[in-house]
């Protein structure tokens, strides 16, 4: 699903406060693919919907990750049932008509009672990378799996928030990985001690121990009266024609969620694309908010899954659910 290239140089490494830290930059790409303008279309329906009262996905269904590992799509998704949000799986063979396989990862240990979810999926060799968003203050974390159904926890956390008065020292959240020829490279949100939420990116050779860019946050809050202005995080990442996109969420101060896109021409240095206006809902399912893109890069363009809900809340009890959409391009 992710193209791959050499490694590009990393310099400048050393350990300061929480974590470490370094220059560095995400390799050249080829000019293939589907570039700007994009056109959004999206499905009428939900392909994933909430469960049943009681179950452990009934309050919300969010933050889809999907993968595709020996010819079957696997997604990866969050799910609220009113105190504790869990991660579950569904598998498909055409990523639109899912079956639901049931909760696969809880909280449990220094990650608290709240929540193991909000993750992102890499199916790399025999199994599968899962990074997520755990503990309070939020940290990611790491678990791994050779069926997608039965995970093994990395331990401790394996990105921290960072140190006092940093851009994410009260959290980090809402990773996204796509690995390239001997790299990873985790984009996330970072929160400071005013509640501000921006995006940066962290490099790693192995998923576990990663350097955070030193020049972090990469996409900062928008002006006055954007779409963005009061936050913005679920960054979905991906590369064609030459360039890095980014679909990313941003919360307004009604706390109205939509997706705008970013370009970047080396994964560092970001600016927003004003081609694509921000993405709302059409539907009265995902009339206030739309957020969470995963992507598959396809021969049409770009597939996308999100996720979707009718109530303006910053956080959860959205009714939330799971779309699909495609993003054309010019090729």
């Amino acid at each position: 699903m992710r193209r791959r290239w050499a490694l590009p140089l990393l310099a400048g490494a050393f350990l300061s406060g929480c974590g470490r830290y370094a220059d560095f930059s995400l390799p050249p790409l080829h000019p293939s693919g589907v570039t700007a303008p994009f056109t959004w279309h999206a499905s009428t329906e939900p392909v994933l919907t909430r469960g049943q009262s009681g179950e452990w996905d009934s309050v919300d269904v969010l933050n889809p990750s999907v993968v595709l590992f020996h010819g079957t799509y696997w997604n990866f998704y969050s799910g609220f049932d009113g105190r504790t949000w869990h991660t579950g799986a569904a598998t498909s063979m055409d990523g639109m008509h899912w079956e639901k396989r049931g909760r696969v990862i809880s909280p449990s240990g220094w990650e608290g009672s709240y929540i193991a979810a909000n993750g992102t999926a890499l199916a790399e060799g025999d199994g599968f990378y899962y990074w997520y968003q755990a503990g309070d203050p939020p940290q990611i974390a790491l678990a791994r799996s050779s069926d997608g159904l039965h995970w093994q926890k990395h331990g401790d956390a394996v990105l921290p928030p960072g140190p006092r008065g940093s851009w994410d020292e009260s959290g980090v959240a809402d990773p996204y990985v796509i690995h390239y020829e001997g790299g990873f490279y985790l984009f996330y949100l970072g929160m400071n001690r005013a509640r501000q939420q921006r995006i940066g990116i962290a490099h790693s050779t192995d998923g576990v121990i990663w350097y955070k860019l030193r020049s972090n946050p990469i996409v900062d809050l928008g002006g006055p009266g954007t779409f963005d202005e009061n936050g913005l995080g679920e960054p979905a990442v991906w590369s064609s024609n030459g360039t890095y996109w980014m679909l990313y969420t941003g919360r307004d101060y009604l706390e109205h969620r939509r997706i705008g896109m970013a370009r970047s021409n080396d994964g560092v240095h970001w600016q927003r694309e004003p081609s694509l206006v921000p993405i709302a809902g059409a539907q009265s399912w995902d009339s206030a908010v739309v957020c969470d893109p995963t992507v598959e890069m396809v021969p049409e363009g770009v597939r996308v899954w999100f996720g979707g809900g009718d109530l303006p809340r910053p956080d959860q009890g959205i009714h939330g659910q799971i779309g699909m959409a495609m993003l054309t391009g010019s090729k």
